[in-house]
């Protein structure tokens, strides 16, 4: 017999990313339930708070953390009822490449190896000029 069992993917720079583990929590939850032809899902905060177990202003905190970290994408939808009224619906969650997050965590790491190399450069061609330097002061 064959096991298709009930999985997802994650990639492994996920962890290098810094994020907490509520972040990282509830970025696994998202994954787990995201169409994956569509990357979008559309769980309540209750949902995904009951999955998780934090309360739903918790995920919210969390929610928020993972849109301003490119992580995901969060829109509100609409639904006409029977009688043709229109009303909010659950919100929309389509989970982004993580790819992008994760190159742009290696490009501000890389700068920030080449300002450091900058500096110890510079602090060099200092050192060597006072060295040389007979005229400076006590």
């Amino acid at each position: 017999m064959k096991y298709r069992g009930n999985f997802f993917s994650l990639p492994n720079e996920i962890f290098l990313l810094g994020l907490s583990p509520g972040e990282l929590a509830v970025y696994c939850y998202l994954r787990r339930c995201e169409n994956q032809k569509t990357h979008q899902c559309w769980p309540s905060y209750k949902t995904i708070g009951d999955a998780v177990r934090m309360c739903e202003n918790t995920v919210s905190k969390y929610i928020q953390k993972l849109i301003e970290r490119g992580l995901i994408a969060v829109e509100p939808t609409k639904v006409t009822t029977k009688a043709g009224v229109t009303r909010n619906g659950t919100l929309q969650f389509t989970v982004l490449p993580p790819q992008d997050v994760i190159a742009r965590h290696y490009e501000r790491e890389l700068e920030e190896l080449e300002l450091e190399a900058e500096q110890q450069r510079l602090q060099k061609i200092l050192t060597k000029q006072n060295q040389n330097d007979p005229c400076t002061p006590l």
